[in-house]
C-alpha cells in the first residue's frame, strides 16, 4: 500500500542532502504542482475530477500572480473567451468576447472555489530533484514568515511532479549601453499599469510584441508621446476578420487548407485591413505568420488599434537602440532623440532550470520542454509540464487533461489510502 511505502520511505531519508536543512518533511499523497496560475489550476481541476488530490505550491501570495500583479490595467484577453476557458468550467454567460483582466481574474477565483483548490501560498521552490533510491520527487521550498526573518525550509515528497510555473516566470531585462546614465525611469512592463502617469511625456517602448504595441496605444490614449522600438521583423494581423476572431478563423480554415494557403489568406486580409506596415518601419518576416509561429514559437501581434495610431503619427517607430545617454537615446541609424522614460516590453522567460535539477526534460537554454508540442507534457519518472506549449491557455487545457489521464493509471496502481 502507498501509505506503507511512505512509512518505509521515512527510514531512508537520512541519505538525502535535501533533508539536512529542512525544518519539516511533508509527504504528499497526490501530485505536487508548482505554480498557481491558470495552468496549475487546470491541472489540479482535471486531477480532482478523477478523484486524485494534489498540492499546489505558489511563490506569490495570490492566484495567477502574473495576471494580478504584473499586467497593465487595460489588458483584455487577446483571443476570444472560448479559446481561453479552462477545462470543465466555461466562462459565465454575459461576458464579452474578450474579457477584461478583472473579469478573467474573477473567473479564475471562481474556478478555484468551484473545484475547492487551495494552493499553499508563499512557497518559493528552490530545488526539485528525483530521489533515485526512494523513487520519489523531493521539492524543497523556502518561505519567509510574516513575523521575523526566519527562513522555514519544507521538503515536500511525492511520486509525481507537475511543473506549472509558466513560460513567463521571470522578466527579461536587456542590458543596454548607458542604462546607468539615463536620468529618467526605466521600467519593465511588469511594473506598468496605466499611461496616466506619463501624460505629456516622451516615452520609448522597447519591444513590439502584443504588450509593447498595446502599451504604446495606452500611452497615446493618455496623451503621452510614445515611440516604439522595432528591431526585428514582426507579423501584425487584425484581431478580427469579417467580424470573426482571426485566431478562430485560422483554426477553422486549417481543417480544410494547408498552412501555406491560410498564411496567404491572412497576409492578404492584413494588407487590406491594416495596409503595408513596411512604410512605417515595420517589416514582415519572409514566411507567413502561422509557419513562423510553428518554426520559432513567436506569436503574431493581434492589432487592437495601435496601427491606426502609428499611421496618424501619434506613435513613432524607431530602429534598434545603440546606447543611452542622460535623457537621450541614440539609435542604430544614427538618430538621437530625447525621452523622459523608457518602458521595456521585452517579455519573460521560464525559470525552470534554476530549480529543477537532474532532469533531461527541460532545455537549459530556454527552460521549455525539449520535445515540441504536442509531446512536451510528459517526462520520465512521474515528471510533467503544463502550460509550456507556446499556445496560450488552450495549450494549457490540452496538457492538463493529458496529465490527469496519465496519472490516473499509476494512481490506481498504488491503491492509495488516506495518510494517517
Amino acid at each position: 500500500m502507498f501509505m506503507d511505502y511512505l512509512k518505509e520511505l521515512e527510514c531512508k531519508m537520512s541519505h538525502d542532502y535535501l533533508m539536512k536543512d529542512a525544518n519539516v518533511t511533508s509527504f504528499v499523497q497526490g501530485p505536487i504542482i508548482v505554480g498557481a496560475g491558470p495552468s496549475g489550476l487546470a491541472a489540479a481541476a482535471c486531477l480532482k475530477q478523477k478523484g486524485i488530490p494534489s498540492l499546489i505550491l505558489e511563490r506569490a501570495n495570490c492566484l495567477a500572480s502574473m495576471w494580478q500583479l504584473k499586467t497593465y490595467d487595460r489588458l483584455k484577453l487577446h483571443l476570444p473567451k472560448q479559446f481561453c476557458q479552462l477545462p470543465l468550467m466555461p466562462f459565465p454567460k454575459g461576458l464579452p468576447s474578450y474579457p477584461t483582466k478583472q473579469q478573467f481574474l474573477s473567473y479564475l477565483k471562481a474556478y478555484a472555489n468551484h473545484f475547492d483548490i487551495n494552493p499553499f501560498f508563499g512557497k518559493q521552490v528552490v530545488n526539485a530533484e528525483f530521489d533515485v533510491v526512494c523513487g520519489v520527487w523531493r521539492v524543497k521550498t523556502q518561505e519567509v514568515m510574516k513575523k521575523g526573518n526566519d527562513n522555514i525550509i519544507i521538503v515536500y515528497v511525492s511520486k509525481w511532479l507537475i511543473v506549472a510555473s509558466g513560460e513567463n516566470a521571470e522578466e527579461v531585462v536587456p542590458q543596454i549601453e548607458g542604462m546607468e546614465q539615463f536620468q529618467g525611469p526605466i521600467l519593465h512592463t511588469s511594473l506598468y499599469k496605466t499611461g496616466s502617469m506619463f501624460c505629456g511625456k516622451n516615452v520609448l517602448v522597447v519591444g513590439c510584441g502584443n504588450s509593447g504595441m498595446e502599451v504604446c496605444l495606452d500611452l497615446s490614449n493618455h496623451n503621452a508621446h510614445p515611440s516604439l522600438v522595432v528591431r526585428d521583423t514582426v507579423h501584425i494581423l487584425p484581431q478580427q476578420i469579417f467580424g470573426k476572431s482571426t485566431f478562430g478563423l485560422s483554426m477553422w480554415l486549417l481543417k480544410w487548407f494547408s498552412v501555406h494557403f491560410v498564411d496567404q489568406f491572412l497576409l492578404l486580409m492584413s494588407d487590406l485591413m491594416l495596409g503595408d506596415t513596411s512604410q512605417f518601419g515595420i517589416q514582415r518576416p519572409k514566411i507567413g505568420p502561422l509557419e513562423f509561429k510553428n518554426l520559432y514559437g513567436k506569436t503574431p501581434v493581434l492589432d487592437v488599434g495601435t496601427v491606426a495610431q502609428i499611421k496618424s503619427g501619434k506613435i513613432k517607430v524607431c530602429k534598434g537602440i545603440k546606447r543611452l545617454v542622460h535623457n537621450a537615446v541614440e539609435f542604430v541609424d544614427g538618430k538621437v532623440e530625447n525621452f523622459d522614460a523608457i518602458i521595456l516590453a521585452t517579455g519573460y522567460r521560464s525559470n525552470v532550470p534554476s530549480w529543477l535539477k537532474g532532469s533531461d526534460m527541460f532545455s537549459e537554454k530556454d527552460g521549455f520542454p525539449k520535445k515540441p508540442f504536442p509531446n512536451g507534457w510528459k517526462g520520465e519518472k512521474g515528471l510533467y509540464a503544463v502550460g509550456f506549449t507556446k499556445r496560450g491557455l488552450l495549450g494549457s487545457s490540452i496538457d492538463a487533461k493529458r496529465i490527469a489521464e496519465d496519472i490516473e493509471t499509476s494512481w490506481k496502481d498504488t491503491k492509495a489510502k488516506p495518510l494517517a
